[in-house]
């Protein structure tokens, strides 16, 4: 099989397209044929050696994807074999991820894909969905899981709509009964914001944003999911409920979060901060089953008209998909192997 592996951390170029013999599943595995990967801004930045430590002599980079099981571990159910499923987390803490022609992963981290599903759709769910889950479901007096209602009576503000997370953040939302909100920078990604069924569009660069919202919400958001919260705290606090919640898994633009610890006080704000790798089994598994479920109402599309662009790359061209997810493309940038 061809794969993809780099031996040291640095630039895109450290990435090497090689020859391998496929692995053989061990117990609690199975071996997945990838058709295509999904990129993450947590791939360049592992590759790079800015996050995570580099534990391999040679990794193969990759999270997300979506293929088809071609044979599975001893003691593990044979009638999985044939099955067209989507990976999430497939390479975290492990040498191989799914940027090659076959990977082994745990089974419990090969989820079954509907027959209406494409592949592309199974490889851009992972890590922005399961983000996006665990972003809606930290609220005091939950809920802690998703489902249709489950939000119903909730205003829900997403920052950043026209991102991969803030997408499916968007349709799990609406999904699950919430009035969502969304802000965005221009025209062209409110366009995206739109496309993926947010009810209100709002460009934090115009006019007063936090004003627009409250006359939205007059009573405040309940819960805010936020990819830049330096940037944003401010707009934040400024709509969000007395017992509202911030849940934020990125700080783009790093700029200092300085808080107003009287105002929070006040509040009584409950800051979430997240990311998947130490979520723990019962939250991800949680994660996987109700954005499963999502997928099978038909509930997570994408997609240009569905909001979130697809940038296709040819596995020998994994350095240039790297470079496009660092360059910040708006969509989601897949590996077709």
């Amino acid at each position: 099989m061809r794969a993809i592996v780099y031996r040291d951390n640095g630039g895109p170029e450290v990435l090497e397209l090689v020859d391998r013999e496929p692995a053989e599943p061990g117990p609690g595995q199975v071996r997945v044929r990838v058709a295509v990967s999904g990129v993450n801004p947590t791939d360049w930045k592992t590759r790079s050696g800015a996050t995570n430590p580099k534990l391999y002599a040679e990794v193969t980079p990759g999270l997300d994807g979506a293929g088809v099981i071609d044979a599975v571990g001893p003691g593990e159910d044979r009638s999985r074999i044939g099955e067209r499923v989507w990976l999430f987390l497939a390479g975290a803490a492990l040498q191989f991820g799914t940027v090659a022609e076959a990977v082994v992963v745990p089974s419990d981290r090969a989820v079954p894909l509907p027959a209406g599903a494409s592949y592309e759709l199974g490889a851009a769910l992972g890590v922005p969905a399961l983000t996006a889950h665990r972003a809606l479901t930290v609220a005091e007096g939950g809920p802690s899981r998703l489902r249709p209602g489950a939000l119903d009576g909730k205003v829900v503000l997403v920052a950043g709509g026209a991102g991969a997370v803030g997408h499916a953040a968007i349709q799990l939302a609406r999904w699950a009964g919430a009035t969502v909100l969304t802000t965005i920078s221009g025209p062209e990604k409110a366009r995206l914001a739109t496309a993926a069924g947010a009810h209100h569009v709002l460009n934090y660069r115009e006019g007063d944003p936090a004003a627009e919202i409250r006359k939205i919400a007059p009573g405040g958001v309940d819960l805010i999911a936020e990819v830049a919260l330096g940037a944003n705290l401010a707009l934040d606090l400024a709509v969000l409920r007395t017992r509202g919640t911030i849940s934020t898994y990125a700080n783009d633009g790093a700029k200092r979060v300085e808080l107003d610890v009287r105002q929070n006080m006040t509040l009584n704000t409950r800051f979430q901060f997240l990311v998947l790798y130490t979520l723990g089994s019962e939250a991800l598994a949680f994660g996987a089953e109700d954005v499963a479920a999502a997928v099978a109402d038909g509930a997570l599309p994408v997609g240009e008209e569905h909001g979130l662009p697809l940038v296709r790359f040819p596995l020998a061209r994994t350095a240039d998909a790297h470079r496009a997810v660092e360059n910040g493309a708006v969509g989601k940038v897949l590996i077709e192997t």
